[in-house]
């Protein structure tokens, strides 16, 4: 197994923290969780979508939070409504879960819905108007500042 030492990085960079952070934990397992599957589509240049298959959760079962860039959906089924029935057979899977993802800068939630067992998030990135490129015209300085002379 390779690790990389991060630490040489940290000393002679400012503000890259969460960078060097990302890479590290990316490079460690996510511990074999597979439960529940899940696709993460680009549906433009800008916007995304994560579906998840969460076949027997309802609406009231499921939680998605965002905290400082990461979004997290959380099931939790209420076990106090299958107690009447005995299963023979238990093929879907109905445990509790809760899944992780990092999400870029500028990226926003715009819709969640949940249909035919399958939960659609819809995610899009709105950068700033200050953080996008502009054009700047070569010799038109309309802002030029003019001094009075004091007589």
């Amino acid at each position: 197994m390779r690790t990389i030492d991060y630490s040489p990085l940290y000393r002679s960079t400012v503000g890259f923290d969460r960078l060097f952070s990302l890479l590290d934990n990316m490079s460690q397992p996510e511990n074999g969780q597979a439960y529940p599957p899940y696709n993460i589509e680009r549906t433009d240049d800008d916007a995304y979508r994560i579906t998840m298959a969460v076949a027997g959760f309802a609406e009231k079962d499921l939680s998605i939070e965002v905290k400082q860039n990461s979004l997290t959906v959380t099931g939790e089924k209420d076990e106090a409504e299958n107690g009447e029935t005995e299963v023979l057979f238990r093929g879907i899977a109905g445990r509790s879960f809760e899944r992780r993802f990092q999400l870029a800068d500028y990226v926003e939630i715009t819709k969640a819905s949940l249909e035919n067992g399958l939960l659609h998030i819809d995610l899009a990135r709105e950068i700033p108007e200050a953080m996008k490129p502009r054009k700047v015209e070569i010799g038109s300085n309309t802002n030029q500042i003019e001094a009075k002379v004091k007589k």
